[in-house]
């Protein structure tokens, strides 16, 4: 116990730092988890929140059937799991690429610039995103439309061909966060001790070299944390990107459906807040279970770079 209350005392600054991110966690991540109670309710308001939940009808599983016996669930779950594959993959490789390629620019001023104009659409809505992607795709006015019928092709009608929208989906999400994956991999890189480099230098390594062999592995920890967070998330997928992005057009939804919008759009249409709930429970039970397989396998592994 007094060396709890040493450690405590030695490390009072630190803990101190950490009181916001806890506060956070706590109002926005485990006190709303009281709310999973609703995913087994036929949820009717009555009133106030507490005064609904009492006397809102228990169900048991039933909310759940609207996930898995709906003639969607194959093809929801598919979506969102292929493309959530693809973005996985896509997002280690392309950050991990351009952050070695930063790093070896001599010219830092333009690394700056590079580095901050990737990164300025992770900060821009989907919403956003979807208008200006349509000044592109307009099926009328579309600059690419436009380009197409200077060379004597036919217009496409981008928002009623699913064909083409796996493709835009994913370059557009790599689009947006190929910046904030680069910046997280090229500050891990910036703390890499520059000895190594040196030396490697002196051995006469090459840059695909030295960033095989010293830069990849010591990126190791990073990438390891990356994916297992990523693959927690593997039954989520971003709302505005396959909701926003498409327009909303039913011709796209074998293509752009995914878990997400349709319960956003069961929900709309029946108005079921118990369904949405038990929606979002499946997701984070199902993020759970992989995080903890994920992370039992890299444990086997490499059990030094294992979350726990």
């Amino acid at each position: 116990m007094k060396e709890r209350i040493k450690r405590l005392k030695a490390n009072k600054e630190l803990l101190l730092l950490t009181i916001p991110g806890t506060l956070w966690f706590l109002a926005f991540a485990y006190l709303p988890m009281f709310g999973v109670v609703i995913a087994f309710k036929k949820w009717r308001i009555h009133g106030g929140f507490f005064e609904s939940l009492i006397k809102s009808e228990n169900v048991g599983f039933d909310n759940f059937k609207f996930l898995f016996q709906s003639s969607d669930a194959w093809l929801i779950t598919k979506n969102t799991i292929l493309y959530n594959l693809v973005f996985i993959i896509m997002g280690i490789v392309i950050p991990v690429t351009l952050a070695i390629l930063l790093n070896e620019l001599l010219n830092k001023k333009a690394a700056k610039i590079y580095q901050s104009s990737m990164f300025l659409p992770y900060f821009l809505s989907w919403v956003v995103v979807s208008y200006c992607l349509y000044a592109f795709l307009s099926p009328d006015k579309g600059y690419i439309n436009g380009v197409l019928q200077s060379m004597g092709i036919d217009k496409v009608s981008w928002y009623t061909e699913p064909k083409y929208w796996p493709f835009i989906i994913i370059f557009m999400s790599q689009w947006k966060a190929v910046g904030y994956g680069t910046v997280v991999y090229l500050a891990s890189i910036c703390g890499i001790d520059k000895s190594y480099y040196e030396a490697a230098m002196i051995d006469g390594a090459s840059k695909w070299q030295q960033a095989k062999y010293i830069t990849i592995p010591l990126l190791k920890p990073v990438l390891i944390i990356m994916f297992i967070t990523a693959v927690g998330g593997m039954f989520k997928s971003d709302f505005g990107l396959f909701y926003q992005l498409p327009k909303n057009s039913g011709a796209l939804y074998p293509v752009t459906n995914v878990i997400d919008t349709y319960v956003y759009r069961g929900l709309m249409n029946l108005g079921d807040i118990g369904m949405s709930s038990a929606a979002g429970l499946y997701q984070s039970f199902v993020g759970l279970i992989l995080i903890l397989v994920t992370n039992g396998i890299v444990r086997k592994v490499d059990s030094e770079n294992a979350f726990f």
